[in-house]
């Protein structure tokens, strides 16, 4: 399980390869990035700023407490909204910035699947279904995403034992629904529902936990989204290919194939 985990880690770091052979091609990727992480940026230190007085709102129950109580339950239940935010951030980043970029990401995905061989056909005629079909997926990703938020703001409540398990939970979360939303371009250009994402990325969950939780680190890294993304684009396209290659007992789509860089 260890092995897988770090293999997926192994996986970005093949996208992040593609910056060494393709910089042009990266390069445009970051853009949509960017500016999807300077919008988030200034909506992340908004939030940091009236954090205590969205905590006061938030937990009413503790006015009648006596002190230390009532202000430790504050700061835990403020730092609880800033990591979920943190959280919601990253989730949303990712769907946000695939739409947002959507042509630059779809010509890196398509680079990785004619590098590594056996590409799926180019859509003809669907592609309005395509549209839809990845609006349902990001709409149901989201409902994910908005349920893990209430649930980790819960266990936030609770003081020092919240902030362990809440960055901890986060990342694990946040790893496996941004492997979900980063391997749509490889699952839906083969007919591949939701469903059957989470089924086999679920057959080798150490490996897509080990490729989510890096790129999620790495997503915290200031500007580390902006240059992760395209990479992570790739990595992903990687990480799909394996796990339908598995699923199916086809060589032609594991990660045994060429280098994405070529």
């Amino acid at each position: 399980m260890i092995r897988e985990f770090f293999g997926g880690v192994a996986v970005l770091g093949r996208g992040l390869g593609l910056w060494a052979t393709r910089p042009k091609l990266m390069l445009l990727g970051a853009l949509p990035a960017l500016i999807v992480a300077v919008v988030y940026l200034a909506g992340i230190v908004v939030l940091a700023v009236f954090s205590p007085d969205l905590a006061a709102w938030a937990t009413p129950f503790a006015d009648g407490w006596v002190e230390p109580w009532r202000t430790i339950t504050r700061v835990s239940a403020a730092i609880a909204l800033v990591g979920v935010g943190v959280l919601l951030v990253v989730f949303t980043f990712t769907a946000i910035t695939l739409a947002v970029g959507d042509p630059f990401y779809e010509q890196i995905w398509r680079t990785t699947e004619l590098t590594l061989g056996d590409a799926p056909e180019e859509p003809s005629g669907r592609f309005w279904r395509l549209v839809a079909r990845g609006i349902g997926a990001g709409l149901r990703i989201l409902a994910i995403t908005v349920l893990i938020g209430v649930v980790l703001f819960v266990v936030g409540l609770v003081p020092v034992a919240g902030q362990i398990a809440v960055p901890v939970l986060a990342a694990l979360f946040g790893g496996w629904v941004l492997a979900l939303e980063l391997t749509g371009f490889a699952f839906d250009a083969r007919e591949l529902r939701l469903r059957d994402r989470r089924r086999m990325l679920g057959a080798r969950r150490a490996r897509t936990l080990g490729f989510g939780v890096a790129t999620y680190l790495l997503f915290l890294v200031p500007l580390g989204a902006v240059f992760a993304m395209p990479a992570a684009v790739a990595g992903a396209t990687v990480l799909a290919r394996g796990a339908i290659g598995a699923a199916v007992g086809s060589p032609m789509h594991t990660e045994a194939g060429r280098h994405p860089e070529g």
